[in-house]
């Protein structure tokens, strides 16, 4: 497992291997509740964390995932950065639609699922030049739960 970097500007955790996702995921359950998720929202926003990860290993082989505790004076959140050098996703509305993989060991609901679970999402991404996923879900104060 590597080495995570943690200060104000939020959590960095390296990917390189399986172990990392675990990582990431931990941490992201741990932000979520000091955000003030419910316990279903945390373990829903650490499956997104694990999925990006998983994607990061299986596509790029390796990249960070960035997490941050968000407050805009209303609500708080919580933003996952996913970050890769690798050959891009060529095809960003079929990648989030169900069932639609380019990886024979893959169901095809990673990024479909971090559709819906998320509130805010955005992709940049190039033909070989990496993938930057960026995905906001923010913690409505008048106690309304992620909704699948």
């Amino acid at each position: 497992m590597k080495k995570e970097n943690n200060d104000k500007h939020g959590s960095l955790i390296s990917i390189s291997e399986s172990e990392d996702s675990y990582s990431a995921m931990i941490t992201a359950k741990f932000l979520a509740a000091e955000s003030g998720f419910s316990e279903t929202s945390q373990v829903l926003i650490s499956t997104v964390v694990s999925e990006l990860a998983t994607n990061i290993l299986r596509y790029a082989g390796n990249g960070i995932i960035v997490l941050k505790a968000l407050n805009d004076g209303k609500e708080m959140g919580i933003e996952i950065q996913a970050i890769d050098k690798g050959p891009g996703i060529k095809n960003v509305e079929d990648a989030f639609r169900d069932n639609y993989t380019t990886s024979p060991n893959s169901l095809g609901l990673g990024l479909p699922s971090l559709k819906r679970i998320m509130d805010e999402y955005s992709v940049e991404t190039g033909n070989n030049s990496g993938t930057i996923i960026t995905a906001r879900k923010w913690n409505k104060k008048n106690g309304t739960q992620l909704s699948l």
